[in-house]
């Protein structure tokens, strides 16, 4: 990957607030490092992400990858943001959220076409992000004739050929079968370090984070409360550490 500050990592320490509820954060992801977010429902895992994503500002703090600051809020009170279609942030979810009336290379090509590129170069690029997830025979199908595990493979393909410089994952192979899930991990376990881009993996399964990550933070009540290899977490008190301890056995 050639694209601009794509071996900086994410730095990011902030509050935020949805609510009453507040979440408070800070991590730091290295170029090509998948770090797990764990946690239980309600722990704040979604609005962490959306703060790091820039659909939620944060109160207090900041998020930086490398030295291009993505959201500061100063010391009087004035807020410092990128704008969402500037930061070269990468979000895969649960759902692929295709274009629907656009084909698998025109969804993949969007991302390079939206940020000036030609289009013969933007096809060329998608096409191969497509050889990339294996759809390549898929290319001018659209959405509604593809499964959903082919969906989501199209959506990773088109995260990547937009050279995000930071990857969001907010538990992306919950809806898929098994046999889909288990191909999707293994792009996700590849793709990453293979472009050097820091990613952050949001989910409830340790099974998922340990098999993925190469490091996991755990979230409880807005707080991350632990940080650090597995095996570190394992040995540590609490009940996703006691979760962790049991898959790494």
């Amino acid at each position: 990957m050639n694209g601009p500050g794509a071996s900086a990592g994410l730095e990011a320490a902030f509050t935020a607030m949805v609510g009453g509820f507040v979440v408070e954060a800070e991590l730091g992801v290295a170029p090509g490092e998948i770090v797990a977010v764990l946690g239980p429902n309600g722990a704040g895992k979604s609005t962490l992400l959306a703060t790091i994503a820039g659909h939620l500002s944060p109160r207090t703090g900041f998020v930086r990858v490398g030295a291009r600051e993505l959201a500061r809020r100063r010391t009087d009170g004035s807020l410092l943001e990128v704008p969402l279609e500037r930061r070269r942030v990468g979000l895969l979810g649960q759902q692929p959220l295709l274009f629907p009336h656009l084909s698998a290379l025109e969804n993949v090509s969007f991302g390079p076409r939206a940020q000036g590129g030609h289009a013969a170069a933007a096809r060329r690029t998608a096409m191969r992000w497509l050889e990339q997830v294996g759809l390549a025979d898929l290319a001018a199908r659209r959405p509604a004739e593809l499964s959903g595990g082919q969906q989501q493979r199209v959506a990773i393909a088109r995260a990547f050929a937009a050279r995000p410089e930071l990857l969001l994952l907010d538990e992306p192979f919950t809806s898929l079968d098994v046999q889909t899930a288990a191909g999707m991990r293994r792009l996700v376990a590849t793709l990453p370090a293979e472009e050097r881009i820091p990613t952050l993996l949001v989910t409830h399964d340790p099974l998922d984070a340990i098999v993925l990550a190469h490091r996991a933070a755990i979230l409880h009540d807005g707080r991350i409360v632990q940080q650090g290899t597995f095996a570190d977490l394992a040995r540590q008190r609490g009940s996703f550490s006691a979760m962790l301890a049991r898959q790494v056995a």
